[in-house]
């Protein structure tokens, strides 16, 4: 069983608090959107599960299985099945893709994968993502498009196979055949038992990937849960509601975020 547990986790980066005390729990298969307007603590929240040192949790626990994950290092954390796909892929010119493919592989083997089934594992990954294969011949994302570089993230998620996904707004900067490609992948991996934490302002992406779930995060902090319904809610009425039906403020500030956040976002105004 894979559980991922986020306890009353409260998060700070450089001495602002960002999550203000975030209670979440993913069950194994289980697929959940994590909606909110922009600067809210969303991308927070997967950087500080999966140990990003600029990210520092000042309070509460996050349990794998019961497990510390607090108390592992980055590579353990991945190693015990935590993987995250960033919002923006760094291009790290030197590195061949190809060995750091190959490299995180037998980081998560007990013994090196042989050369043909790395090949071939690589060939039908790059498939599934309409990735040309002669792109793993070149440096880590140097000079990939903005949605090369999100293919090639779903390229690790393929090959890596991690019990729990952490997806940051993976389908920004795709156009529509892009994402129907990508969420065709994250919905195969879905049935098979591999269970997400998905973020998106993207209404069409949930729509596809059909999360068990969903939750907001406003100001640091989970204020409402549901299931699919809850999706379809904001992405007609934005989080207005929140005022109105439960007290929830938004703070001033962040307002003009919401009008790109699911809802209101290009892709919404675009179907209407």
């Amino acid at each position: 069983m894979n559980k991922l547990e986020i306890i009353n986790l409260h998060v700070s980066v450089e001495d602002k608090e960002i999550l203000k005390g975030v209670n979440l729990t993913i069950n194994q298969g289980e697929c959940l959107a994590l909606l909110g307007p922009n600067g809210h603590g969303k991308s927070t929240l997967l950087a500080a599960i999966m140990g990003n040192p600029h990210y520092k949790v000042t309070q509460g626990k996050i349990l794998l299985d019961g497990e510390d994950v607090l108390s592992m290092s980055i590579d353990e954390r991945s190693k015990k099945g935590l993987f995250l796909a960033m919002q923006y892929p760094s291009e790290i010119p030197g590195v061949v893709n190809q060995d750091f493919l190959r490299a995180s592989m037998n980081a998560h083997r007990d013994t090196p994968i042989k050369l043909f089934e790395f090949y071939r594992s690589v060939e039908s990954a790059s498939k599934k993502v309409n990735l040309p294969l002669d792109m793993v011949n070149r440096f880590l994302n140097e000079g990939f498009s903005g949605g090369e570089k999100k293919r090639n993230e779903i390229l690790q998620l393929i090959l890596l196979n991690p019990s729990i996904a952490l997806l940051d707004e993976i389908d920004s900067g795709l156009d529509v055949d892009a994402i129907n490609t990508i969420a065709s992948v994250i919905d195969d991996l879905h049935q098979k038992g591999m269970s997400f934490l998905v973020v998106s302002h993207y209404a069409r992406l949930y729509d596809l990937i059909h999360p068990t779930h969903s939750a907001i995060m406003i100001n640091g902090k989970i204020v409402l849960e549901g299931d699919k319904t809850l999706i379809d809610r904001v992405d007609k009425e934005g989080y207005e509601f929140l005022k109105r039906e439960h007290g929830i403020d938004i703070a001033k500030e962040e307002k003009k975020m919401n009008t790109v956040s699911l809802g209101a976002c290009a892709v919404n105004q675009g179907t209407k």
